[in-house]
């Protein structure tokens, strides 16, 4: 193995020296995922469309340009963690939600084609706490 300088590293590659801190509970992830997109809170973001009529097979793979799961996929500390694509079944492993918590992110059912990255922001923060749901998801969006 070669020893090489961060500054020689960066001659060749995009060295992220964040990447290297590991974010190692569900909270601590879905935290920084609302933090990034709390980072452009008026971004429109798209929503997916029908998550809860398709098939597990075809939502697993169910993407959008744009979407919630997108503004995470373009942080390199999340790729760096393991973070594969923005498909919704990656969000869902990576993230450790629930089908129905997701759902409450990145469904078009309850937010219509798009939305503000702040109103997403505060769905993935209930999202944090098992239980808290609507009423923490309201409270949140009427603080901000």
């Amino acid at each position: 193995m070669k020893y090489q300088t961060v500054d020689q590293l960066n001659a060749v590659a995009d060295v992220n020296a964040e990447a290297a801190v590991l974010i190692p509970s569900r909270g601590q992830r879905l935290e920084r995922w609302a933090q990034l997109l709390e980072q452009d809170p008026s971004r429109r973001l798209v929503a997916l469309a029908g998550t809860e009529y398709a098939t597990p097979e075809v939502r697993e793979r169910m993407r959008s340009a744009g979407s919630p799961i997108t503004v995470a996929f373009e942080d390199p500390i999340f790729r760096a963690q393991g973070l594969r694509d923005d498909t919704y079944g990656e969000a869902k492993r990576f993230f450790e939600l629930s089908d129905w918590q997701l759902h409450e992110v990145v469904c078009h059912c309850h937010v219509g084609a798009n939305l503000p990255a702040r109103w997403a922001a505060s769905r993935v923060r209930a999202a944090i706490s098992p239980g808290s749901g609507i009423l923490a998801w309201l409270r949140s969006v009427f603080m901000h």
